[in-house]
């Protein structure tokens, strides 16, 4: 591996550590808090747990497929799409109605984590279309193909190595 192959690497690991070990343990560990706090949207409480364990899935095997290249532009749209769902699902700063009233307020703490969603998100965005998104037309065609991993170390598909 290129030094680039590494940075790169490094770059993905980074970008899907919120999701893989650390909010994915906190769901396993703590299923009943996170299930609580899902009820929150999903009043009914088999939606909240299908939630969670959906969200799981999502951690898991999308932050799986960024990390290896395993159809990682799929991957890398899920979990921007995921990240929007999430922000605008449990961040929503609009509530607390404190926003401009208390700079320490619960509305900007929201606020903070809801943008942080959205940077994220368009962060994998930018992985699954490359940086001038003519990735757009190789996702649709191949949405489970390697993308941008096998692109940057000119393999023809699979998985990083």
């Amino acid at each position: 591996m290129t030094a680039v192959d590494w940075a790169t690497l490094g770059a993905r690991c980074a970008m899907v550590l919120p999701f893989l070990p650390f909010s994915a343990l906190d769901k396993l560990l703590g299923f009943g808090h996170a299930v609580q706090q899902a009820q929150e949207v999903f009043r009914p409480r088999w939606l909240a747990r299908a939630a969670i364990a959906v969200g799981l899935g999502v951690e898991v095997l999308c932050s799986l497929g960024v990390v290896t290249g395993v159809a990682e532009r799929a991957a890398a749209l899920l979990l921007a799409a995921y990240c929007v769902a999430t922000a605008v699902l449990f961040k929503r700063f609009w509530q607390p109605g404190d926003f401009w009233r208390h700079a320490d307020g619960r509305a900007r703490s929201l606020f903070w984590d809801f943008l942080k969603n959205l940077s994220l998100g368009a962060g994998f965005v930018l992985l699954a279309l490359g940086p001038d998104g003519r990735g757009w037309q190789a996702a649709v065609d191949a949405p489970l193909a390697a993308g941008m991993a096998a692109a940057a170390s000119g393999a023809a598909a699979g998985p990083v190595r």
